[in-house]
């Protein structure tokens, strides 16, 4: 089949938009440009840098944030699109949009709620009656809904439109096709989805991307692009911040105890589908570091000291933790393949080499294991979620709306039942910032330092 009779990647109809065109638009600016710009210019983009990524904002400026960690991600994700162009003879001949895979990327994480994880889970247990809680979800619910950038044109009703993207560009982050149920017993974890209140927006976006599909799997080339990179950002970056933190060192890793090696084994294992055994991830590691192996020196002892200094020069040294982490993005970057399909281009997957994925699964793994549940880490984590819960409880206590902005109250007192009057609640407090919720609870909990004539 020649290349010109092969289906598009893209269509007329990818670059609509629920309300339409707001506005004039300039003729030289692309749909996916004014795209770009709405989100860039978002309060919820924006509040990213006040969100966790690893290590709480306030205890360092030089550690990632959720901003830092979208802006790695674009970069990655564009850089991923950019070879595949190169690489992939379909995609020569229709390029994916670089900048479609950078927007969807910088909106990945929009829907996290503060403390991260923490955050996420005192939400979803708190909205287990009424929908739950979960971030790509609220990602989607905050650019179809909850930005203040469009209305739309409705008798009654929510006329909120969110930031009013193109349909491909929603489509591009919707991870997960499926929605979260109403009710959730506790035996039940966070589902990953989408809310039933978006549910009418995903059938739009479907409909205007890729038509009517039947049962096949609904996820964008866009979207695993963006998902890919997110895995690489995470598994590479994450490490570096840990050894710069001082949490973890080459020596310490290459040290780990058995328990460690185990449970890192195991989630791996259960991530690519296959048994990885202990010695694998100490093997990774061990190539990974091959660059600081001791100097061949017969003396056991010197050895040991050559290698430890090694170590310690490495997680010490800004140029050696940056050409590791250049490194191993360059590697998984190049390691990206795809599967095509020929029938739906832009449901293609794109995914990493096995090897690849082993070495990005296991520094993601190893990383969460030893950092999540160190109890330096833990003690924070678990203020965060009483944080929440605490300030979720209050707001829905019998006047706790009031508490709340006034445009949040109107829509709270606008919603015709109970959950609906949640989910709003769990919009406001997901949408905080770490330092603006540690605030928000001091002041339901203290008078000190806190004056009346702050606005909430």
């Amino acid at each position: 089949m020649s290349a010109r009779r092969r289906p598009s990647l893209y269509s007329d109809s990818d670059w609509k938009r629920e309300v339409g065109e707001v506005g004039s638009s300039d003729p030289w600016r692309l749909p996916v440009g004014r795209d770009y710009g709405r989100i860039i210019h978002s309060a919820s983009f924006r509040r990213l840098q006040g969100k966790t990524q690893v290590f709480p904002g306030h205890e360092s400026d030089f550690f990632r944030n959720r901003l830092t960690h979208s802006l790695e991600v674009a970069q990655i994700a564009s850089g991923i699109a950019e070879r595949l162009n190169h690489v992939v003879p379909y995609f020569g001949d229709f390029p994916l949009d670089l900048r479609l895979c950078e927007a969807a990327a910088l909106l990945h994480d929009i829907g996290h709620p503060p403390f991260g994880h923490n955050g996420e889970r005192a939400l979803d247990d708190l909205m287990r009656g009424a929908g739950g809680f979960e971030g790509n979800a609220q990602t989607l619910r905050i650019i179809s809904r909850l930005e203040k950038k469009v209305r739309r044109r409705t008798a009654k009703g929510d006329d909120r439109a969110g930031l009013n993207l193109t349909y491909r560009l929603m489509a591009a982050v919707l991870k997960y096709d499926r929605i979260i149920p109403a009710r959730r017993t506790k035996a039940i974890k966070l589902v990953k989805g989408y809310y039933e209140s978006e549910a009418d927006v995903v059938r739009n976006v479907k409909l205007h991307t890729a038509g009517r599909i039947g049962r096949r799997k609904f996820k964008t080339i866009e979207c695993w692009i963006m998902d890919l990179a997110d895995d690489i950002a995470y598994s590479t970056y994450d490490l570096e911040d840990s050894m710069k933190a001082g949490f973890l060192s080459p020596a310490s890793i290459l040290a780990s105890k058995d328990d460690l090696l185990s449970k890192v084994a195991d989630k791996t294992s259960e991530e690519i589908g296959r048994a990885i055994a202990p010695d694998d991830v100490l093997d990774i590691f061990s190539d990974i570091f091959a660059a600081i192996n001791a100097d061949g020196s017969e003396n056991s002892l010197l050895a040991f000291v050559e290698t430890f200094r090694a170590s310690q020069a490495l997680s010490e040294s800004g140029y050696f933790r940056t050409k590791l982490s250049s490194q191993l993005v360059h590697e998984a970057i190049n390691s990206v393949e795809v599967k095509l399909d020929p029938q739906y281009p832009m449901l293609s997957e794109a995914y990493l080499n096995d090897k690849a994925r082993l070495k990005v699964e296991v520094l993601k793994q190893y990383t969460f294991e030893s950092m999540i549940y160190s109890s330096r880490v833990k003690l924070p984590e678990f203020r965060g979620y009483e944080v929440v819960k605490s300030i979720f409880e209050a707001l829905a206590s019998k006047r706790g709306y009031l508490m709340m902005p006034d445009d949040v109250r109107e829509n709270h007192a606008s919603a015709s039942s109970r959950p609906e009057q949640l989910r709003i609640i769990c919009d406001f407090v997901a949408g905080m910032t770490d330092r603006y919720a540690t605030e928000f609870y001091d002041r339901l909990h203290s008078n000190a330092g806190h004056s009346m004539f702050k606005p909430v």
